[in-house]
């Protein structure tokens, strides 16, 4: 169980700080939900308390982890299957799996493809997802902001 002020990352919505966690009546039933505000844009997510392993909610990287995720991002395999919607699902499932350097794949492999070829809207939105999905959790562990991680990660990708 996560407390107030702890950092988590959610799979599909990147991190954010534990604002509170409250009683919420939907459907008929009250469960608690820890209320997730994001570092950008000032989004708020509910997380039902109880479905957080089910989800994939976990603790943010560590501030060495993000360091060794950086570095590592020029040598990551970022190969990708020329049938759009086969892409489309393994990139899904690596965005679901919360797994930062599966997020940094997909974001390296979408990145390249946009260049060579250019990318749907679907893939495009895909994209920007994943960019904030892993530039929302590098700026809560490296206590940097929103666009010097960003520009941290285009370099990391140019490389």
């Amino acid at each position: 169980m996560f407390s107030v002020g702890d950092m988590i990352a959610h799979p599909m919505h990147g991190a954010g700080v534990i604002d509170s966690i409250e009683d919420r009546k939907m459907n008929g039933a009250t469960r608690k939900y820890y209320i997730l505000k994001m570092p950008a844009g000032g989004m708020v997510v509910m997380i039902p308390t109880e479905s957080t392993e089910q989800i994939g909610v976990r603790p943010i990287v560590n501030p060495d982890q993000a360091d060794a995720l950086m570095a590592a991002i020029p040598f990551l395999d970022a190969e990708m299957t020329p049938n759009w919607n086969r892409r489309y699902r393994e990139n899904m499932q690596r965005l679901k799996s919360g797994d930062l350097h599966e997020v940094a794949r997909v974001v390296k492999g979408l990145v390249i493809r946009e260049v060579a070829k250019g990318l749907s809207t679907g893939e495009r939105k895909m994209l920007l997802s994943a960019k904030q999905i892993l530039i929302s959790e590098l700026v809560l562990s490296k206590k940097l902001t929103y666009e010097e991680v960003e520009s941290q990660i285009n370099a990391a990708l140019t490389q």
